[in-house]
């Protein structure tokens, strides 16, 4: 029966571009798979995914919500994820743990920038995907121009597996490929599209049809090898071979299918719903998952089954009156309810004191979970997201969950005295639930500074304070988060060397320090020869070199993209510590900056600004004047479309000139791009 539940089980999210209709998509969903019995509006602030105040208030989705539905014998596990790039890091936690997605993409806007940021994501946790071209039945949709664009820039293996019949005001249903049957839905007698009828593809679309299925056939043929053998032996291909042969294309070549739909319209929901548990795989097509022996380091593998000892991955935090929710991937193993997991991080077993499956904010209380299961558990007390639960006597540490840099801050203060505890207390809650919120005190004026990932983000925070926390303080302008870099190699050696009663302190090192664009914002090396500093005292040093470089050392920014090399030192048989060897790190590098002078980097963001014709005069002059690049300019109907690259620093306030400049009929998406050396007449202001 597991192994049948297994089978049978789709964990998937909903990703895409902001306003491309994922969360509608999710609301129909949940209607036909008779989760909901009625239809949620986004624009009406009644969707069920988008549960919070905020969500409601702005209309757009902040927090990944989770829901589970039932569809003809199928468990279908859902995450809707948002689509603004500020919340970004919603979808990267989420699709972390998921097995499929879907990228749904506006059928008028086609890929988008947001869109392109969630395929990088999607294709670095291999996650197989079907697309959903939504919105058909608006007027500049255009199917094949967003196929197009999806195979150009996203994935070439992107094969339709439908075609719209009709477009626009007169978009009607789909033509099914694998079936080579129209699928025309009544609108007329049945708006919430519950009904629709499978009949013969019209004359008129017949031969498109047929010259889309060839092309679809080859796809396949391409990535499945005997499909391919079928395909050249002439042998007869049916709809279950297509079916058969997708799938596996799928889940284990990289094809993308491609479906269409109106979601607003109640059309191809049905269809999408089917394609899920067609072609998107189940827990037991995805390879076991593997993870670090915390003791000797040696990789280990759980494979998806309630007979393999505990693996499972808490990859999101939310605050809840009765207790934290923790929400957790169950990859191997089994579950239950006053259970005790090991959590290798801290070296502690965390109280599994209730558990749940979740709907949006509604839950039902379960007894067991096991391999596969995406619940929320209550009673964890110092598990964080990216934390491994498993079992204490066969532990693993499976990869965490990496976040982005925050590149916006803003100053708080309590308004009283007694307000002080409280917003210490809710500022811990908030980055507990949201990674890419920082908090830290200012060292020379003592202020409590709030970091995110733009001012939407903050803003966002800082209400949720304000409105549902009840916080009385005051909030400052948003400002950048700089970062520093260094021009030059330099070695350099430092030695601290502290006498005290008893023993003393000892630690001597030599680095080399040099600009490095790696994969870490501080790449470390160890390059000691014959034990002249023992691997214990390394880890110090290392630790010294990362929390002086996170802590800043010219003008009080982290340092980013250096390369600090250990290449000599030296130890006292009796006064060498830990302690030691960390301030002589620290001692190391801030000598090395200051030799090697400190560069301010400033972030840049990519921007993608969408405008009618007759204001892209006005907009690329006020572009200008802000120290903007233009990188391209696309001409979509009376539409512009221009992409560029800006500094953060001067987007404050874009939101605003933008809608004043097209007469609010323009609209901007920015997300971050790189730090670049900053101008001196910057760096001179904020230094």
């Amino acid at each position: 029966m597991k192994k049948e539940k297994l089978v049978n089980l789709r964990n998937i999210g909903i990703a895409a571009h902001i306003d491309a209709g994922k969360t509608t998509v999710t609301e129909r969903i949940l209607f036909y798979t008779g989760k909901s019995f009625r239809l949620g509006e986004v624009h009406e602030g009644t969707a069920i995914m988008d549960w919070m105040e905020e969500e409601q208030k702005r209309g757009i989705t902040i927090t990944a919500a989770v829901t589970t539905c039932f569809w003809k014998g199928f468990q279908i596990n859902i995450i809707d994820t948002p689509g603004h790039v500020d919340f970004t890091m919603e979808v990267e936690r989420s699709l972390r743990v998921l097995d499929g997605a879907i990228c749904v993409f506006c059928g008028v806007g086609g890929v988008e920038s947001q869109s392109e940021t969630v395929w990088r994501q999607a294709d670095k946790y291999k996650v197989p995907r079907i697309c959903f071209v939504n919105k058909m039945d608006r007027i500049g949709s255009d199917f094949m121009k967003v196929f197009h664009e999806i195979r150009e820039k996203l994935n070439r293996n992107a094969v339709p597996v439908q075609l719209p019949l009709g477009k626009e005001e007169n978009f009607k249903g789909i033509i099914d490929l694998v079936k080579m049957k129209a699928v025309v839905f009544d609108s007329k007698d049945d708006t919430s599209g519950a009904k629709f009828e499978e009949c013969d593809i019209p004359d008129d679309m017949l031969e498109e049809a047929k010259t889309h299925r060839e092309m679809m056939i080859e796809s396949i043929a391409e990535k499945v090898d005997w499909f391919m053998d079928k395909y050249l032996n002439e042998s007869v291909i049916n709809e279950e071979h297509i079916k058969k042969a997708l799938r596996e294309g799928t889940i284990k070549a990289g094809l993308i299918p491609v479906l269409c739909g109106a979601a607003f319209k109640n059309k191809g929901i049905q269809q999408l719903l089917d394609a899920v548990c067609y072609y998107l795989p189940s827990p037991l097509d995805i390879p076991p998952i593997k993870g670090i022996h915390p003791k000797n380091d040696t990789v280990v593998q759980r494979g998806p089954l309630e007979t393999e000892p505990l693996s499972a991955l808490a990859f999101k935090i939310a605050s809840d009156k009765h207790g934290d929710l923790t929400f957790v991937r169950v990859y191997s193993g089994k579950v239950t309810s006053g259970q005790r997991l090991y959590n290798p991080r801290i070296n502690k077993k965390e109280l599994v004191s209730r558990i749940y499956s979740m709907h949006a904010k509604n839950r039902e209380q379960l007894d067991s979970i096991s391999a596969g299961d995406i619940v929320a558990i209550v009673g964890f007390k110092s598990t964080v997201t990216g934390d491994t639960l498993c079992d204490e006597k066969n532990p693993i540490v499976l990869e965490k969950i990496d976040f982005p840099e925050t590149v916006i801050s803003m100053a708080i203060e309590p308004k009283t005295e007694t307000e002080k505890e409280k917003l210490a207390f809710v500022l811990s809650k908030l980055s507990k639930e949201d990674p890419t919120f920082k908090v830290h005190t200012n060292g020379e004026a003592g202020q409590l500074i709030i970091s995110g990932m733009g001012e939407l983000h903050l803003e966002v925070l800082k209400n949720r304070m304000l409105s549902e926390y009840k916080i009385n303080a005051n909030v400052g302008a948003p400002r950048v988060s700089y970062r520093e870099t260094v021009k030059r190699k330099v070695e350099v050696e430092a030695k601290f060397i502290k006498q005290t009663g008893g023993h003393g302190q000892y630690g001597h090192v030599e680095i080399k320090l040099e600009p490095y664009a790696g994969e870490k914002a501080v790449e470390f090396e160890d390059k000691i020869v014959g034990g002249a500093i023992s691997k214990q005292y390394i880890r110090s040093v290392e630790k010294g070199i990362r929390d002086t470089a996170g802590s800043g050392v010219s003008g009080g920014y982290p340092l980013i993209n250096i390369k600090v090399t250990l290449v000599d030192g030296s130890m006292h048989q009796v006064d060498s510590s830990d302690l030691a060897f960390y301030n002589a790190a620290s001692m190391a590098l801030k000598k090395g900056v200051e030799m090697a002078k400190a560069v301010l980097l400033e972030p840049i963001m990519r921007i993608e600004i969408t405008l009618p014709e007759n204001y892209l005069g006005d907009v690329l002059s006020e572009l200008h004047s802000r120290r903007a690049g233009i990188d391209e300019l696309i001409t979509m109907e009376d539409l512009r479309v221009i992409k560029g690259h800006i500094p953060l620093a001067e987007t404050f306030g874009y939101a605003t000139t933008l809608r004043s400049i097209t007469q609010g009929r323009g609209t901007y998406t920015v997300e971050p791009l790189e730090y670049s050396p900053a101008p001196v007449k910057v760096s001179s202001s904020v230094t």
